[in-house]
């Protein structure tokens, strides 16, 4: 565990994809269930209706608020992170007071209005309700953090996954390059390059064996390394994803002296 390395192959404010190598299986799950489970957001959880004739019904429109993703400023609720106990954080409140007067309109998530500068949709193009004209929506949303483990709407990550990384291995005194491997390659990893056949592409290959399968030589064989690992994260946007990973390691870092204590305590040291 002490030669653990971490390589970044991409990164955007939403998404991030990056090799760890040097961890078991066992851990890799963890810090994925983490990411997902553990790690708290800010959702709506709470609205009051207070005037809605659009064709949703008041429970549809109040599922559809909770599902927005909201951004969160890390300097302002940084102990939001730091606790071990769960605690009781004040609610932030966000209006939404919204009458269709010209004409159709959608209500987007940019209309909601948060007393709470800190705390903003993440994205304001997320469309919430269309209005014919004279329909209005007036009400008021409270939203408080979460974790993942209780609702789906606190979960920070959209997608979170890690594969191992593959091996393929061609034996070239066996391989005819017939190209029938590189046509049935559903990622284009393969290809043939002066009368040769190179992986192209490493990272793509999931490990099918459809390859390994097509081959009429049975030149190639497929198989991967269990202590390293490729992951993909995409956020909400509530947090960006270098983030939820450092979070998540917190997390697990904290709940390790938690298990160590209580081990301790049974043992009487």
């Amino acid at each position: 565990m002490s030669n653990i390395k971490v390589k970044i192959l991409e990164r955007s404010e939403t998404k991030l994809k990056f090799i760890v190598e040097g961890i078991t299986p066992s851990l890799a799950n963890a810090l994925r269930r983490t990411m997902i489970a553990d790690v708290p957001v800010m959702a709506i959880d709470e609205v009051v209706v207070l005037e809605n004739t659009s064709v949703l019904p008041d429970e549809i429109l109040v599922h559809r608020l909770g599902l927005i993703p909201l951004k969160v400023d890390l300097e302002t609720y940084q102990d939001v992170f730091l606790i071990e106990e769960e605690t009781e954080f004040p609610q932030v409140r966000l209006m939404l007071d919204v009458e269709a007067t010209d004409g159709p309109m959608t209500v987007y998530s940019g209309h909601l209005k948060s007393e709470d500068p800190h705390v903003v949709p993440a994205y304001h193009n997320i469309p919430i309700v269309k209005l014919e004209r004279g329909q209005k929506v007036v009400l008021e949303a409270f939203a408080r953090f979460g974790k993942g483990k209780e609702h789906a709407k606190w979960q920070p990550v959209s997608a979170c996954a890690y594969k191992y990384m593959p091996i393929i291995n061609i034996n070239r005194e066996k391989c005819d390059c017939c190209g029938a491997c590189v046509n049935e390659c559903p990622k284009g990893v393969l290809e043939i390059s002066n009368d040769e056949l190179i992986v192209k592409d490493l990272l793509k290959c999931t490990t099918c064996r459809a390859c390994e399968l097509v081959c009429p030589q049975g030149a190639i064989k497929i198989s991967w390394d269990d202590t390293i690992f490729i992951f993909n994260i995409e956020t909400t946007g509530s947090l960006p994803p270098e983030e939820v990973v450092k979070k998540a390691i917190d997390i697990m870092v904290r709940k390790s002296e938690v298990f160590k204590e209580k081990v301790r305590s049974i043992k009487g040291e």
